[in-house]
């Protein structure tokens, strides 16, 4: 009877901290500094939460394995509730922060509305940026790793060159990339996949130099190539550190992403947060760090499935 009473609780709580949202909203008054928006986003968004919060434990009514998930998460999203509630009223409510700095949750869940194909199309040119340097990045990276880890006269040559510059942080490359390239965009490219090059590379070679002789002496026992050692035997064991190397490179990517967008670039997720920034509309440039956040995590939260769909014996042993 006490379980049921506290699952049942757990349940509720997110709907009490909805209320709560809506009681701050309407009983306190504005602090008259804040722009007024056409309608309560806030608000919408928060019933928004709660539909799909109740729609979801209705559902796992009937399936044990969401119900489950779902009375794990509900103190979490109840806190994230009261705490935007807390936020908003603070913001629009109070002159306790800075109202230039400091726009109300209303302002920039509408922006976010209400120029909604503008951002789409500054999302779309940040992620074809992205993907062409990622992809450049990782491809390159995977070769260059593969070389010095199997062949040691390549890593005699190369090893040195690669601590040298690999190090380097991508920004310092900015105005040199800037000079050499013919175009802007070639240079944001290189940039990009400069910045996952390098954690490829060295989680690459270091996965195959870190494999054991004796798996390379008993496939060449049995009459294997060297191409098909490289195949069957050097990427397969290598390949978690492999993946570890694509999520530094991935962090490393969006970091770059947003450095080189704010120098230069006239497009993409990067710029119009600089843009916002300089014509002192903060509320933008919550928008778009809220949008590149969201960018970020979805991207990692893929990449993890894909390892665990690739590497099933290692399913669970790095979680995100």
């Amino acid at each position: 009877m006490k379980r049921k009473v506290i699952m049942a609780v757990k349940l509720v709580l997110p709907f009490v901290g909805i209320g709560i949202s809506f009681l701050l909203y309407y009983l306190i008054d504005n602090n008259g500094k804040q722009k007024l928006t056409d309608h309560p986003y806030y608000l919408i968004f928060v019933s928004a939460v709660g539909g799909v919060i109740l729609l979801e434990e209705v559902i796992g009514l009937f399936v044990p394995a969401l119900k489950k998930r779902i009375l794990h998460k509900a103190p979490f999203l109840t806190g994230v509730i009261i705490f935007m509630a807390l936020l908003n009223t603070v913001t629009s409510k109070t002159t306790l922060l800075p109202t230039l700095y400091f726009p109300s949750l209303d302002r920039i869940i509408g922006l976010l509305v209400e120029n909604c194909g503008f951002l789409l199309e500054n999302i779309a040119d940040s992620l074809g940026l992205l993907a062409t340097g990622f992809a450049w990045g990782a491809v390159v990276g995977f070769f260059t790793g593969l070389a010095l880890g199997y062949f040691k006269p390549v890593a005699y040559w190369l090893t040195p060159i690669t601590k040298v510059i690999g190090p380097i942080p991508t920004t310092a490359w900015i105005p040199l990339a800037l000079s050499t390239f013919p175009t802007t965009h070639g240079a944001n490219v290189f940039l990009i996949a400069f910045a996952v090059w390098f954690p490829v590379t060295l989680m690459t070679s270091s996965g195959i130099q870190s494999i054991s002789n004796v798996n390379f002496e008993v496939s060449r026992t049995l009459g294997a190539s060297t191409l098909y050692q490289i195949i069957h035997v050097a990427i397969p064991a290598a390949m978690p550190s492999i993946f570890l190397g694509v999520f530094y490179g991935t962090v490393s990517s969006f970091a770059t992403l947003m450095a080189v967008e704010m120098n230069g670039n006239s497009s993409g997720i990067g710029w119009y947060i600089s843009w916002q920034k300089s014509v002192m509309l903060y509320d933008g440039v919550y928008a778009g760090l809220i949008i590149i956040a969201l960018i970020c995590s979805l991207t990692l939260t893929i990449l993890f499935k894909v390892r665990d769909r690739v590497l099933t014996w290692q399913k669970g042993v790095i979680k995100w």
